[in-house]
Formats: structure tokens, sequence, C-alpha cells
């Protein structure tokens, strides 16, 4: 089996919110999305996803996943796409860097591997624990009273874990954390996310204001030395999301006991090859994890819960499943919460079928 052509294909993803909004005044209100297809010599169609949450989020824009797909197909092109390790090797030969560009094309191929073998991704990932895992609610930033009313209703959707999205001033932050707070159950679980929005001394007031409050603190600051110092200064659970960008972070965390637990999102780290990676040393380790992505429609969601399904559920404290929070969907087959739950197709490979209609036409095709 080869690799015969690559393509990538442009969605819009709409937000069923209408606006997603968090630390620093950042929102986004339709997400740029694209799918990647790659098509082997026998007639087989692995595909991936990539949708970054905008241009200011992490070091990755939409623009920059379709040049960056045009840049490394003609490299690719007659490998072996089910040689995964190889893949990302000539990947990572072709293109110092830019890991979100190469996810698409690593999930893909992992699609492609499933579809080959006739195995689901998640038994190719680990093996599958269980029927299904817990999920998480991102609040996008709004009002005390809006995010609490927020919180309540997912709650009846079957939602126990949610992250709040915070990162503004001191007091209203503690304000939104303690009005989600109240009207939370036992067994829920908060996690306040101030995405690097927060300055040293403001996060040093933020968990002392919070420390009778049962939330999880999650990157409170830009830096990973300024994390560790306000992990320093507080007994509350903590959580390490952009600063996570590959296993050197991740062993230079658990030295520092820098966290509880951390997020792994796929195409920051260069999709589900290197994910796993990640995955498997944190599980090694004894680490918690989130497994999702910075975003994403249905192929993104597939690829989170076959990561997610084949993780120790001891050890995943939640995923996501951002297909539901925008209105467009892109493939047949892919997961759909129930009660706040997930579960991974059982389908050979990913388990979806693109919506080639919903596609359209490819901005990048590479063929050999």
């Amino acid at each position: 089996m080869r690799i015969r052509r690559i393509a990538a294909y442009r969605v819009e993803l709409p937000l069923v919110e209408r606006v997603y909004r968090w630390s620093g005044g950042k929102s986004v209100e339709v997400f740029d999305s694209t799918h990647v297809a790659v098509e082997t010599d026998d007639g087989l169609v692995g595909w991936g996803e990539v949708c970054p949450l905008g241009t200011f989020y992490l070091p990755a824009y939409a623009e920059g996943v379709r040049a960056g797909v045009a840049e490394l197909a003609p490299h690719l092109i007659g490998l072996d796409p089910t040689r995964l390790g190889g893949l990302n090797r000539a990947m990572d030969a072709a293109l110092k860097g830019h890991p979100y560009v190469k996810s698409g094309i690593d999930i893909a191929c992992w699609d492609l591997l499933g579809k080959a073998s006739g195995l689901p991704v998640c038994t190719l990932l680990g093996g599958r624990y269980g029927d299904d895992f817990v999920l998480y609610r991102a609040i996008s930033r709004d009002d005390p009273d809006a995010m609490a009313a927020s919180v309540a209703g997912y709650r009846e959707q079957g939602y126990t874990r949610f992250q709040l999205k915070v990162g503004e001033a001191v007091e209203i932050d503690v304000a939104r954390v303690k009005a989600v707070a109240a009207v939370l159950q036992p067994g829920d679980r908060l996690v306040a996310d101030a995405n690097t929005g927060w300055f040293m001394h403001d996060a040093a007031r933020v968990v002392r204001a919070l420390r009778d409050v049962d939330v999880y603190i999650e990157q409170p600051c830009l830096s990973y030395e300024e994390c560790l110092a306000i992990r320093r200064r507080t007994d509350l659970p903590f959580i390490l999301d952009e600063s996570v960008d590959g296993l050197e972070m991740l062993l230079r965390g658990r030295a520092d006991l820098a966290m509880d637990a951390v997020n792994l999102k796929i195409s920051k780290l260069g999709g589900l090859t290197k994910t796993r990676q990640a995955r498997d040393l944190c599980a090694a380790l004894g680490i918690a994890m989130t497994i999702e992505d910075s975003w994403g429609g249905d192929v993104a969601t597939a690829a989170i819960a076959h990561l997610a399904h084949s993780t120790p559920p001891e050890l995943l404290f939640t995923s996501t499943d951002f297909n539901s929070y925008v209105t467009v969907s892109t493939a047949d087959g892919a997961p759909r919460r129930k009660h706040g739950r997930l579960a991974a197709s059982t389908a050979p490979g990913l388990g979806i079928a693109p919506k080639m209609d919903v596609l359209g036409k490819p901005l990048v095709d590479v063929s050999g």
C-alpha cells in the first residue's frame, strides 16, 4: 500500500452558541477547519481534521494547515501510510516544527491503518476500555450569573465536568467560579481555565480567594515557570495545557510536580502517533489526562474519541465532543454524546464517512 494522493478541504464551522470567548478578549464565531484526505494506490481513503482555535491561541492558523499540507504532500507520495513511525519521521525531515500541519495527515493514516486491518483505531491505539467515557463542557466567558445558568443547563444534558473560561479581572473571575460552584452537585468537577490570561500577581490573588472552593486551576499564566510558581502557592489541584507541547515538558512537569493533570491536544502534539506517546508516558507516570484537540467537527471528534476510549479510565480526567458545539456536520458515523458521555465507533478506522457535498472541492490536491 502506497500513498497516491493527498488533498485538503476547507469547511466553515459556525458555533451553536454563536460566539466562544476566552481570556484576553479573544473570541471566535466561525471555525476554519481543514479536512485532509490521504488516498492509497489500492483505493482506500483515510481522513483527518485540523481546526486551530483562531490565530491567537496556539502557534497555529488555518491557512497554515493547508499551506503546510501542500508543502509536505510531495515528500509523502509513494510512502506506506501504515508505517506510522516512518511517515512521521518523513514529515519531520521535510518540515521542521509546525506539528499542527502534520496532525491531519497522521490522523488520516491511522484511519487507513484501521481500514486496511479491519480494526477500529481505538483497538490499534491500545484497546477499548468500557462502554463509553466522560465529557466536559467548556463554558464561554460571560458574566457570573450567565455562566452559572449555562452550567445548570448543561448539567440537565448529562454533563458533570465543566471548564470555565476565566483569565480576566480577579474579582469577576472569582465571582464566576463561586457562582458556578454554587449550582454544582456532588460528583461534579469544576475547572477554572485562564488560558494563560493572568499575570502572576493576579493568579496569586485568585488562588488565595478560591482556597475553600472545590475547583481545579488550569494554565493560569503564560510561561511554565510562572505556572509552577503559582502551583507552589496553592493546594488546589492544578492542570497544565498550553505549556505542554511534547514529552520533554511532560517529564519536566512531572519532575517538578508542576501539575496533577494535563491536557493533551492532538494537533498541538502533531497527530495521534505523538499524542499516543504522550498518553502512554502519562499513564506510566500516573498523570491524569484530558484527551482533546484545539477544536474541530465530526472527524476531529472521532479521532479524539478513539484516543480517549483507549486510555485507562482511571487516568482519563475527561474528554470532549467538539462536534456538538458546531452547527455543520461534515461526516456520517461520527460519535454523538449521550448524557454527557461519548463512545468511539466500532467500525474499522475512525468509523466516519465524510460528506463530500459539505466538503466541496479541495484547495490542495497533490497526486503522484
